[in-house]
C-alpha cells in the first residue's frame, strides 16, 4: 500500500466522482481507477459501490476513510516537519471555516500567509462546525476557525476569538420589531428561519431553545447569511443570530432585538486546534498571525457586549 494509492482513494472519496477527482489530482481517470482498483485488491474487499451515475464508499471504504486521512496527514507533518529544520515552510496548509466566524477575518489572515509563505499551497473548506471538528480530528484540516464547541466534543485545543449575544432579528414591520425585548414564552408558534443544523448559528440557537425550555419549528432552512437575511426582510419569518449580523449591509432595514429572560444565548467563535504535538508547522505559523491580529476581539463583539454583561 502506497501514499499515493491513498491520495487517490481519499480524492475519490470526497469527489464521490472518478473524472472529477482524476482532474484534481491531475492524472488521468484510467490510472486514477487502476490504482484504486489495486488497492482493493490488495485490501481483498470493495471500497466503492459504483454504478453509472454515483460512487459511494462502501462500510470497508468508510472505515479506511479515516485511516487513510490519519495517515496522509502524518506524512505531511512529517515533511513539515524536516523543511521546518531547514528554515523551509513548503507543502499545504489546510484550513476550514464556518461562514459565520467573528473576532478574526480568515481571508484577512490567508492574505497576510500567503504573503509570508508565497510557496505554500493553501486550500480552504466551509463546512458546518460539526464537519469541521471531524475534519481536525481525522487530520484533514489543519485548523479550524469554528463556532459554538463546547470542551465536551473536543479533546483537543480551543483557542477563544469572540463572544457576542445571540439576537432576534425581524422586518421592521413585524410585531417584535418597536419591542426592546421578547421573552421565550413569546416565541411558540412563530416561523423561524435558521441554518441547516450543522453550522454554528443554528447549533447555538438550537441549544439556547432547549435551555429555555421553548420549543420552535424551523419552516425554511439556508445555507448562507444573505439568503437567511433576505428571507427575513421579505417578513417570510424571524431569525435568532449572533449579533454581528445585525451589523451587516444587507441587515440596515432589519431589527434586532434583545432576547429577555435566565436564558441569554451566547454565540462563540473559536479556533479549533488538534493539539500542541500535532500541529504542522504551516498551522503554528498561521496561529501566530492570529495572536498578532491587531483588530481582533477577543473578548466579545463591539456593541453586543453591554447585553452580555447586563
Amino acid at each position: 500500500m502506497e501514499l499515493r494509492q491513498l491520495e487517490h482513494f481519499v480524492a475519490v472519496a470526497e469527489e464521490q466522482h472518478f473524472t472529477r477527482a482524476a482532474e484534481r489530482l491531475a492524472v488521468s481517470q484510467s490510472g486514477l481507477s487502476a490504482s484504486v482498483r489495486a488497492l482493493e485488491q490488495e485490501l481483498r474487499t470493495p471500497l466503492f459501490s459504483r454504478t453509472t451515475r454515483t460512487v459511494r464508499l462502501t462500510e470497508a471504504g468508510r472505515a479506511l476513510l479515516v485511516e487513510a486521512e490519519r495517515t496522509l496527514a502524518g506524512a505531511r507533518a512529517a515533511r513539515d516537519a524536516v523543511d521546518a529544520v531547514r528554515g523551509l515552510l513548503r507543502g499545504t496548509l489546510t484550513v476550514g471555516v464556518e461562514q459565520c466566524v467573528a473576532g478574526v477575518s480568515p481571508a484577512r489572515l490567508l492574505a497576510a500567509f500567503h504573503r509570508e509563505h508565497p510557496q505554500m499551497e493553501l486550500r480552504l473548506r466551509q463546512e458546518g462546525t460539526s464537519s469541521l471538528l471531524d475534519g481536525v480530528a481525522g487530520g484533514r484540516l489543519d485548523l479550524a476557525f469554528a463556532a459554538t464547541v463546547s470542551p465536551a466534543e473536543w479533546r483537543g485545543e480551543l483557542v477563544p476569538l469572540a463572544r457576542e449575544p445571540m439576537v432576534l432579528l425581524c422586518a421592521a414591520g413585524h410585531p417584535f420589531a418597536g419591542r426592546a425585548q421578547v421573552a421565550w414564552e413569546e416565541l411558540p408558534g412563530a416561523s423561524f428561519i435558521d441554518f441547516h443544523p450543522d453550522w454554528g448559528p443554528r447549533r447555538a440557537a438550537d441549544e439556547a431553545f432547549a435551555a429555555a425550555g421553548v420549543r420552535r419549528t424551523v419552516g425554511l432552512e439556508v445555507n448562507d447569511v444573505h439568503s437567511l437575511l433576505e428571507l427575513v426582510q421579505e417578513g417570510l419569518g424571524i431569525a435568532v443570530v449572533p449579533h454581528h449580523f445585525s451589523r451587516k449591509p444587507e441587515a440596515a432595514r432589519l431589527v434586532a432585538v434583545e432576547l429577555a429572560g435566565a436564558h441569554r444565548p451566547v454565540y462563540e467563535s473559536v479556533v479549533v486546534l488538534p493539539g500542541a504535538r500535532s500541529l504542522s508547522p504551516g498551522a503554528r505559523s498561521l496561529m501566530r498571525l492570529v495572536r498578532e491580529d491587531p483588530v481582533r476581539e477577543p473578548d466579545g463583539a463591539g456593541a453586543g457586549q453591554a447585553w452580555l454583561r447586563g
